[in-house]
């Protein structure tokens, strides 16, 4: 059994090996240690593989930054006119550049789509001073783009693969116990496993969650699991993650505090999603975030969205129910009551009289 030390690491009493390890002992034997949690041996191999996709793709993002530097090294405002530059018209007039166009007006006509109505921004963006060694380097920097993004290809079609070949939600295989409490549970009928949900099922849940997406449905399965059993409830989860508000309170007085520790990869992953999240007008989410900057901060506003992200992946997983917009307008009328009764005495405080009476429906023709 795996025990977070810090359960355990003010217990009383002479601190020694030997003396730990008796008192671990009988706690272990009354039955008082809580045990960590320890994720199956497919989510385990799924967890390796995600985790290894983050550095490569945090090495892509960091190659196409430093690809930005040497073109503006070079006077080449790609970057200004290009959202993408390593997208496909970006891409061409790159290579036609490296291989000696000068001619800005050839190198404009390579742009496709939508990009073509810039072109005259993009002959000015391309009038630049490319010299010997920044064509080098861009050289460099783009074969090392192309690798990475091979690698991450490489992880995904694996990933997907371990997905698709994992129907069933993962479990380690049973083992054999034989204690008396084990031999009663198995004995009595009534002891249901509960219901949990296969990878590909969970990845949707999550994917239809306002900020998450494929990849980052799938690190969230990866660091959480499908079996929401594991967690007595959402509050848990958010602690486990280190998405929980931490608390300070000493004579009366609440002190500010960070978050706790807890799983770096899930975190990160969930005030990534919160980020993307608030920039959906009219929903939920958004409503959330607003709401508490204009209180706390956005920094602060934005930690507490991502735990909003959890405490409903959470739900959604333990329910099997698909995510619902609920709109901007469900926050407040969870509120109402206080906001009518602030906004009265607002206006009763300006010099006014206020009466309130609700609006009767219009009634509806036949």
């Amino acid at each position: 059994m795996v025990v977070n030390a810090q359960h355990i690491k003010h217990v009383p009493g002479r601190k020694t090996d030997v003396k730990d390890a008796q008192s671990i002992a009988a706690l272990l034997a009354h039955g008082l240690l809580r045990p960590s949690f320890v994720p199956p041996a497919p989510q385990r191999a799924l967890r390796d593989l995600t985790r290894q996709r983050i550095p490569l793709v945090q090495a892509r993002t960091q190659g196409v930054n430093q690809l930005h530097k040497v073109l503006e090294w070079a006077n080449l405002k790609l970057t200004s006119v290009v959202t993408d530059v390593t997208g496909v018209s970006a891409r061409a007039m790159l290579t036609a550049l490296l291989d000696g166009q000068t001619d800005v007006s050839v190198l404009a006509e390579l742009a496709q789509g939508r990009m073509r109505a810039k072109r005259a921004d993009l002959e000015q963006a391309l009038r630049g001073t490319l010299q010997p060694h920044h064509a080098f380097m861009i050289t460099q920097h783009l074969t090392h783009i192309d690798f990475l993004e091979e690698q991450i290809a490489t992880f995904d079609a694996q990933i997907e693969t371990m997905i698709a070949t994992n129907g069933q939600p993962p479990r380690d295989p049973p083992e054999a116990d034989l204690s008396s409490s084990a031999l009663t549970a198995a004995a009595d009928s009534t002891v249901a496993t509960p219901p949990t949900q296969s990878w590909a099922a969970g990845r949707e849940l999550c994917d239809a969650v306002p900020g998450i997406g494929l990849r980052l449905a799938e690190t969230i399965l990866a660091e959480l699991g499908t079996d929401m059993s594991r967690f007595p409830s959402a509050a848990h989860a958010a602690s486990w993650a280190g998405l929980a508000p931490g608390q300070h309170e000493s004579a009366g007085k609440r002190r500010a505090v960070r978050t706790g520790k807890g799983n770096r990869y899930l975190k990160t992953g969930l005030v990534q999603a919160a980020w993307a999240a608030i920039n959906h007008k009219d929903s939920f989410l958004a409503a959330v975030y607003h709401r508490l900057a204009a209180r706390c901060g956005a920094k602060k506003a934005i930690v507490a969205v991502a735990r909003k992200i959890l405490v409903i992946v959470y739900t959604l997983l333990k329910t099997g129910t698909t995510y619902e917009e609920r709109g901007a307008a469900t926050l407040d009328d969870r509120q109402k009551a206080r906001l009518v009764e602030r906004m009265q005495r607002r206006i009763e405080r300006l010099g006014y009289i206020v009466n309130l009476e609700p609006v009767a429906a219009a009634p509806v023709n036949p």
